[in-house]
């Protein structure tokens, strides 16, 4: 009798293998369970730039790097905010009303109004483009999680960026710098640049703003004082980008940007981030989400890689030489 039943077990198991493995999983080469589910995931931005765009693309790859791809196993739904918080609000209640099984917010205002919406509903958010998360209250620590939600810095590399102008501009000594006043990263990065600044022999003019219509006049003012712009990666300033070079070619005075995008529309050059690759980072972390990893035990990581861009036309149409081993930085 005892013989009959392994022998009625072995041919279950056997039979059950064809199916699941006799209980394991099937997984493919990049590890993605095979079955039939669609994941759905919401992906926000807060502004229309470049930079944001970038880190949207580069989510899209890094899901892909790990298995999820659109049209196959998942699906994606992209909305921008246009740098109202209102919107963002919106679009983040829209999401948790629809039931996503992951979200993406790009920038803070965005990543603050999907934690605010979704986390309660269980849906895992995964920010990206945050300078400082822990200032933004989206994170605990450097090594802690707040509960439902993660994902990657691009906290700038500013002792790099001020060594940068010290080799362009030999002779300057006040940087200026227009942030908005209510965007916590860039409270946190004009805390870095005054405490750092010193040490290369700067001084820091700093002038806040509470709304994109501001600038034009504050720029105004601004130029008056310093011997060059350094642009953050602020969210209102990096939207009127136009303006500001505009402003500033008139005047004679350089703008070094904050990465790759700011440099190629004019700016002298940056020693910034590859938000490509930022945004590759936290697609990655997103689908270790989706195979299972609880998001409360992921830390936020940070980029750390300095990207160096140079814009030789643009300097040279202020009459800056940028030496061959700083434009070498580039390699």
């Amino acid at each position: 009798m005892r013989k009959k039943f392994l022998s009625a077990v072995g041919v279950v198991c056997t039979a059950a293998l064809l199916f699941t493995g006799c209980g394991a999983n099937q997984t493919g080469e990049t590890g993605v369970e095979k079955n039939d589910k669609v994941y759905k995931i919401g992906v926000t931005q807060y502004a229309d730039h470049p930079s944001l765009d970038n880190c949207r693309e580069g989510f899209i790859q890094g899901l892909a790097n790990e298995g999820f791809k659109e049209g196959e196993n998942i699906e994606i739904e992209t909305v921008n905010a246009q740098a109202e918080m209102s919107k963002a609000t919106q679009i983040a209640q829209t999401f948790a009303s629809a039931g996503k099984d992951l979200v993406c917010g790009i920038a803070t205002p965005s990543a603050q109004a999907l934690y605010a919406s979704c986390a309660e509903k269980n849906i895992p958010v995964i920010f990206n483009a945050i300078s400082d998360p822990v200032a933004a209250k989206l994170a605990k620590s450097e090594t802690e999680a707040l509960p439902g939600i993660t994902g990657i810095s691009d906290k700038l590399p500013v002792e790099d960026q001020l060594k940068l102008i010290r080799e362009i501009l030999p002779d300057a000594k006040k940087i200026g710098i227009i942030y908005t006043t209510g965007e916590a990263n860039s409270v946190s990065t004009i805390e870095e640049y005054k405490k750092l600044a010193p040490t290369y022999g700067f001084e820091i003019v700093d002038k806040g703003i509470t709304k994109q219509a501001e600038i034009p006049q504050v720029m105004d003012v601004i130029l008056t004082q310093v011997d060059c712009i350094s642009n953050l990666t602020d969210n209102t300033v990096v939207a009127a980008l136009g303006v500001v070079l505009e402003k500033a070619n008139a005047a004679k005075i350089p703008v070094f940007g904050s990465e790759e995008e700011q440099v190629k529309n004019g700016c002298v050059a940056s020693a910034g981030l590859d938000y490509v690759k930022l945004g590759v980072q936290a697609g990655e972390m997103a689908a270790k989400v989706l195979k299972g990893t609880k998001i409360d035990t992921i830390p936020f990581e940070t980029l750390k890689e300095t990207k160096y861009t140079f814009n030789e036309d643009a300097a040279k149409a202020l009459g800056i030489t940028i030496s061959a081993e700083t434009l070498a930085k580039a390699k």
